[in-house]
């Protein structure tokens, strides 16, 4: 977490926070503000927001751009351009008026504008509600069409992966992905362990019950599947599957089960074969060896959009502010 924060401050970005009168996400901008982990648009009523910093003792929150959807001098431009964006599915420039004072569909438009690299939120809001303007205005990123949620996980268990760092993905978002969108998913993994993990070599496992073919069934069938599309799409990703999860990350069973495979027991990203499997395996690693789970972080979306926990603390918000970033700065490098 250290190096993903000094990576922030190294190169800052500009993140929108929509939900800018929420009280934990005020008291994370401060503290980010103050950090210098990244400079940040906060949305909502200038006034309110400043008298709710002043009654918390917020003393930063006056180097944040404030920009009050009701009182928006670009609103319209922003109008207009979602209006462009839309109107093939149907919306009219009165619909895109209004949505432009809804700071989620704001933040989006903020950053289609090129005038911010990523946004976050959640802490007020549903997934859904969070995803659905990035959907529309932001986009997918180029040859993904699925959003997926991965986890940093950062185990005392250092014999694993990196130093005990692994990406689990996905454990969020799409419930029964098919082969093309789990290959998706294992591509855009990759990158979420090298822009926020610091993963610089990224060897992705796609898990499954069955070990090169030591059980068949078509599930199995779907992540072999997939395997294949992952190697169409990005050719020089190290990735292997179908693979038991013993297999993937422990030398020993992995060249007995696996002989010859470049990624059996050296695995640092797991790919589940569905959402279940995923949500289910970082909750217990999580418990049972004091793992630290750093996510949900969407994936596959063209510049970043994450979204938090309702429950989330002060100490998530700041943290997530520092993966948006690292996500931001990835993104730039790629397009």
């Amino acid at each position: 977490m250290e190096q993903i924060i000094a990576r922030a401050k190294q190169n800052r970005q500009r993140i929108v926070l929509p939900e800018g009168t929420e009280e934990r996400t005020l008291k994370a901008a401060d503290k980010v503000l103050a950090d210098g982990v990244a400079d940040l648009v906060i949305i909502g009523n200038k006034d309110e927001i400043m008298s709710l910093a002043s009654q918390w003792g917020l003393g930063n929150i006056s180097k944040a751009t404030i920009i009050d959807p009701e009182n928006n001098p670009k609103s319209q431009e922003y109008a207009n351009l979602l209006f462009e964006l839309r109107k093939n599915k149907g919306m009219t420039i009165e619909e895109a008026q209004k949505k432009v004072l809804d700071p989620l569909y704001l933040g989006c438009l903020i950053i289609k504008s090129g005038e911010a690299d990523g946004q976050l939120a959640g802490a007020r809001n549903t997934t859904g509600n969070v995803l659905r303007p990035a959907l529309q205005i932001i986009k997918t990123a180029p040859g993904i069409s699925v959003v997926s949620g991965a986890f940093v996980m950062i185990t005392p268990a250092t014999q694993y992966g990196d130093n005990g760092i692994l990406v689990f993905a996905d454990c969020a978002v799409t419930p029964v992905p098919d082969a093309a969108q789990l290959a998706q998913i294992a591509v855009a993994s990759a990158g979420t362990a090298t822009a926020v993990a610091g993963i610089e070599d990224p060897r992705v496992a796609l898990l499954s019950f069955s070990t090169k073919g030591s059980a068949k069934h078509e599930v199995v069938d779907k992540v072999t599947s997939a395997l294949q599309m992952a190697k169409e799409l990005a050719p020089d990703l190290k990735i292997d599957g179908e693979l038991q999860a013993d297999a993937a990350i422990v030398p020993s069973v992995g060249a007995s089960k696996a002989p010859g495979s470049e990624i059996a027991g050296k695995a640092n990203v797991l790919v589940f074969p569905d959402l279940q499997s995923g949500n289910i395996s970082y909750k217990l690693v999580q418990r049972f060896s004091g793992a630290q789970a750093i996510g949900p972080i969407l994936q596959g979306i063209a510049r970043p959009v994450n979204d938090l926990s309702r429950g989330c603390s002060v100490d998530d918000v700041y943290k997530m502010i520092a993966v948006t970033a690292n996500q931001a700065i990835a993104a730039k490098k790629q397009a």
